[in-house]
């Protein structure tokens, strides 16, 4: 079987590479834009056809030695590639080369590097298998000062405090990324580490709920740690815990919380039985104290306020939790609570153009509409689902610029690229890209399309817009940049992260201060000494304009919400891209 030719200009020299694997094909990335060969360059592509060499390039022979290692020959088991006449290879390979994108993207490479950030994220004791080397040990007295046990769970971004609220909103989203593409990600090889990422997140808020009523919501607070640039490894800051209980209730906070646990649940159920049926426990507990004892967890924990604000309140959780305990149990009352609390917590009411850590509604619909098409529900139920429904597909269309009225769509930069706000956009884009890709799915198992002000609109249409948010993400933009940071060649190397920007704790052990980390480390212009893999930064502003420095948090700091959808979704566009090879 004869390779892919991919056609790489490099100003005056362009070069096709060709280079088959046994019946594996091996596609080559295109950094830069596409050229149409010449004939002469046809025919140099017919010889490579007949040659059984590889190219003597680095890149192509640490390709086929990873295709080697994979379990099983995995790709080549799935293509099934039939060996063709030497006629047919030349007329695809033609039909290949006028029809190839401008950039092509390894999605495969993206998932792997992707789910690497959430290992440089980690607190606590590392483990034995921790990949990201230039981290160590930290945190190891949080919640003594309370008599709890805290070790564990993530650093939000750039900063030492684990805050509830979103690293909860993390884990649901990893979550469900497995539940809906876990096949895909086995796929790829990275279940493993997807469900490492997952359990990390899972077993702090087992020991985070320490009794029934009682979450702890935060260990550390944002104000005193944002005095200090230090290492986690070298922390003085304040490691206080503050929960949440019957008198200081946060039904926001155990809302989402009991939403990450039921969706791990899921996600364990016949992997580890015991420790599904652990999770989905605590699920169940952390769902009734916040639907008992109401009110906003940012009263209850004031510090918190100008950091994780619940904006939205907390209704949107409690709707979100009972989905997706009812996800986890099949237990009808707990949909019941969905339907009959739908209007007046807002699930049919809102009209929302965002899907974050703080607002639910739209991911909330999105898994209400996919109940229609299952039928399990009762008949009266159906009329409050299809308004569910009603209210997704807005969302849907806002993200396609198709409703009725600018002030109804989410904007676009120049480029493209899905714009919310200017802090931390690129949070929307990958929770955007994540409910585009689940519904294009959706709507094409069930045959359906979305009812836009503009028309009816198909899957492929949600699909590409999903895929090119992505590309944008990868380096399709304007800035020829990555903000993925190390995919690629170029990334922002300024990351907003106090250990990234700071020499390793394995290289010097010596104690970096509070303020000799600002004077030595913060103000260096130097790119930071360690590389935090697939952390998705800020990214630009609306004009599409980027800048590498660390003092620019809002466009340099990564977040774990950032990168959490996107698992999913490069699992599913890596699969994606198996089709279109398999068809040359």
């Amino acid at each position: 079987m004869a390779a892919i030719p991919c056609v790489v200009d490099h100003g005056m020299d362009t070069k096709i590479h060709a280079y088959g694997y046994d019946q594996c094909v091996t596609v080559c990335v295109c950094k830069e834009p596409f050229k149409k060969p010449s004939l002469p360059l046809l025919l140099l592509l017919l010889f490579k056809i007949y040659s059984s060499s590889p190219p003597e390039n680095p890149f192509w022979r640490r390709r086929v030695k990873e295709m080697k290692m994979k379990k099983g020959y995995q790709h080549c088991r799935m293509l099934k590639l039939p060996r063709f006449p030497l006629h047919c290879s030349v007329l695809l390979m033609l039909f290949t080369i006028s029809s190839t994108p401008s950039q092509a993207f390894d999605y495969g490479d993206a998932l792997s590097k992707s789910l690497l950030y959430f290992e440089a994220q980690r607190s606590g004791r590392l483990p034995y298998n921790q990949r990201v080397s230039w981290r160590h040990h930290s945190g190891l007295t949080d919640g003594l000062e309370q008599g709890v046990d805290l070790v564990g769970g993530y650093y939000d971004a750039g900063d030492h405090v684990k805050f509830g609220l979103p690293m909860a909103f993390t884990v649901t989203m990893l979550s469900w990324g497995v539940i809906e593409f876990g096949q895909q990600i086995e796929l790829a090889g990275e279940m493993e580490h997807a469900l490492e990422a997952i359990k990390w997140g899972a077993d702090y808020f087992s020991k985070a709920h320490t009794r029934p009523n009682v979450l702890w919501a935060e260990v550390g607070d944002g104000d005193t740690d944002h005095y200090c640039w230090q290492r986690p490894e070298d922390m003085t800051t304040s490691r206080r815990g503050y929960k949440i209980d019957e008198k200081n209730p946060g039904s926001d906070l155990a809302g989402e919380t009991a939403a990450a646990m039921a969706a791990a649940s899921i996600v364990f159920r016949k992997i580890n039985s015991h420790y599904s049926h652990l999770l989905l426990q605590h699920a169940q507990e952390l769902f009734e104290f916040g639907d008992k004892y109401r009110g906003k967890y940012d009263t209850s924990v004031g510090v918190v306020k100008n950091y994780y604000e619940s904006v939205s309140g907390f209704m949107d959780e409690l709707l979100w939790a009972a989905l997706w305990l009812y996800k986890a149990t099949d237990n009808e009352d707990y949909l019941k609570y969905v339907i009959d609390k739908a209007h007046c917590f807002g699930g049919i009411g809102w009209a929302i153009t965002e899907f974050s850590w703080d607002v639910k509604y739209a991911g909330l619909q999105i898994i209400a509409s996919k109940l229609l098409h299952e039928e399990k529900h009762r008949p009266q139920y159906t009329h409050i689902l299809e308004q569910y429904r009603s209210k997704a597909e807005y969302y849907i269309c806002s993200c396609l610029g198709k409703n009725n009225g600018s002030k109804n769509n989410i904007d676009r930069t120049p480029a493209g690229l899905l714009y919310i706000r200017q802090w931390n956009n690129m949070q929307y884009v990958s929770s955007a890209a994540f409910l585009l890709t689940i519904y294009s799915d959706f709507l094409q198992k069930s045959h359906q399309k979305v009812k836009c002000h503009e028309g009816l609109v198909g899957h492929q249409e949600l699909r590409n817009l999903a895929k090119s948010q992505v590309d944008y993400i990868l380096g399709s933009n304007p800035q020829n940049m990555s903000y993925l940071v190390g995919y690629g060649l170029r990334f922002p190397t300024r990351v907003h992260h106090r250990g990234a920007s700071i020499v390793s704790y394995k290289e010097n052990k010596g104690f970096i201060g509070c303020t000799q980390g600002y004077d030595n480390w913060y103000s260096n212009p130097k790119p930071n000494p360690n590389v935090i893999v697939g952390a998705l930064v800020g990214g630009p502003d609306c004009q599409d304009n980027f800048s590498d420095e660390r003092g620019n948090y809002m466009q340099t700091e990564a977040c774990t919400y950032n990168t959490a959808p996107l698992v999913g979704v490069f699992a599913r566009l890596n699969e994606l891209q198996v089709p279109l090879r398999a068809s040359y």
